[in-house]
């Protein structure tokens, strides 16, 4: 059977063994040609005369029979001997996993050939997202916020003057394919009192691999061959911005981390400086995307903060993508108190023009009342999907069960990217309408 998996669709493997075998029947005729035919003559005789001592009489038949059955033989030694060569070399480069390298191959094709999609966001959510959507396309592209100034990534952005790397790093953890030692690696945390303490490796190798390189894109880059990343993780924007939000009553908190703790309605954010660069790549992710996806994630410190970015935006509403917004499950306290769903499409239409969102994932999965209490009890609630008001925005809207319920609600990798692989695949953007997943 793991032979056979050679000969999988997609696997680009069959039109060379056909090459190889069309290779192998001209020797064949050029070794008739050099040695004459006499000799074939002479193989012919001879089964000829042991089939007719054995059975007193031939029939010519007996002899394509026989053909065949060198021909089948000849086959199965071309394999075979395929086979032999290409584990020698694997078991070179690839020692450990070479009984995989079938399924390795298989995996890459088949996924190289899914759409390109370009998620939009930051926070633990965009890497759930992630975690779900490399199992179904390679083709991934994470475009990530840079206004965070709290925690490891606000003290490496402080001390050298680096974007923040701890979104990247947990989209370069999602999208890798790597040992799981690795990923513990890269997500250790350092404790104790001395001045590492509260830092992640990771990010601490991004922001040295930044130093080494010059230029954090480049770092992420070269990140990425060491975590076997499938897609590609790129920030917003290379410049240092800080995260501004403006009140209901006028007032004007500055930083992202502080704009939860204020408890206030917020009305918009901002970007300072207002001019940001943002990173071409990044653009040229979503003006090429077959789809574009908005979140998981903060709705105001994590999504809009990149569409603020000059020019990210505008690629997302001109880009021929199908653009999908996920809506949160819960409200967030300080954030998104009371919001409805079509009040979260709403916010982000006012910041980022028409035309950005085309649909919004909600979920239908209940929530149980044991659940409920708790998120209460931290002014947490679950998010009401006003249909008739989506719709009124211009916006249709998929229901699916895309959470889980294990110890917190959060979105399950593996239920959120069907939901969201089967909106790319199903639906148009112009075919606005409420559309069931079951």
């Amino acid at each position: 059977m793991h032979l056979l998996k050679w000969l999988y669709p997609g696997m680009k493997f069959k039109r060379w063994l056909v090459l190889f075998s069309a290779g192998v029947m001209l020797v064949s005729l050029g070794l008739a040609l050099v040695f004459n035919y006499k000799y074939l003559d002479a193989i012919e005789e001879a089964i000829f005369q042991a089939v007719y001592l054995w059975k007193g009489t031939y029939d010519y038949s007996i002899t394509t029979i026989i053909g065949i059955l060198v021909v089948a033989l000849g086959a199965v030694l071309m394999l075979a001997a395929t086979r032999y060569v290409i584990r020698s070399v694997i078991m070179v480069l690839l020692p450990d996993n070479s009984e995989r390298l079938v399924d390795i191959i298989y995996e890459k094709r088949r996924l190289g050939k899914g759409p390109n999609v370009t998620v939009v966001g930051g926070g633990h959510g965009l890497s759930v997202l992630l975690r779900g959507i490399k199992a179904a396309t390679s083709n991934v592209t994470a475009v990530v916020t840079v206004a965070d100034d709290g925690g490891s990534s606000g003290r490496l952005r402080e001390e050298f003057g680096i974007i923040p790397p701890g979104d990247l790093r947990n989209c370069l953890v999602a999208l890798a394919d790597t040992e799981p030692l690795m990923e513990k690696l890269f997500q250790y945390r350092f404790k104790g009192e001395s001045e590492l303490a509260g830092h992640s490796f990771g990010n601490l190798f991004i922001a040295a691999m930044n130093e080494v390189t010059g230029d954090m894109e480049q770092a992420l880059r070269e990140s990425s061959k060491v975590l076997a990343v499938k897609g590609q993780v790129l920030p917003a924007s290379k410049d240092h911005v800080r995260l501004d939000a403006i009140m209901e009553d006028g007032t004007v908190v500055e930083g992202e981390s502080q704009i939860p703790e204020v408890h206030k309605k917020i009305h918009r954010v901002r970007l300072f400086p207002e001019q940001v660069q943002p990173v071409q790549s990044a653009l040229d992710a979503l003006t090429n995307a077959d789809a574009i996806i908005l979140g998981p994630g903060s709705l105001y410190t994590s999504i809009m903060p990149n569409l603020l970015v000059d020019g990210v935006a505008e690629a997302i509403r001109k880009s021929k993508a199908i653009k999908i917004y996920i809506c949160n499950v819960m409200s967030q306290p300080g954030e998104t108190d009371g919001y409805t769903a079509s009040m979260h499409a709403k916010a982000i239409i006012d910041h980022g023009g028409k035309g950005i969102i085309d649909y919004m994932l909600v979920n239908d999965s209940p929530i149980s009342p044991e659940m409920q209490d708790y998120y209460a009890a931290k002014g947490a609630y679950p998010v009401e999907v006003d249909e008739d008001a989506i719709n009124a925005l211009g916006v249709g809207f998929v229901k699916a069960d895309i959470i889980n319920e294990k110890e917190l609600i959060r979105h399950d990798p593996d239920k959120l990217s069907k939901a969201v692989m089967n909106m790319v695949y199903h639906l148009q953007p112009s075919a606005l309408k409420k559309y069931e997943i079951k």
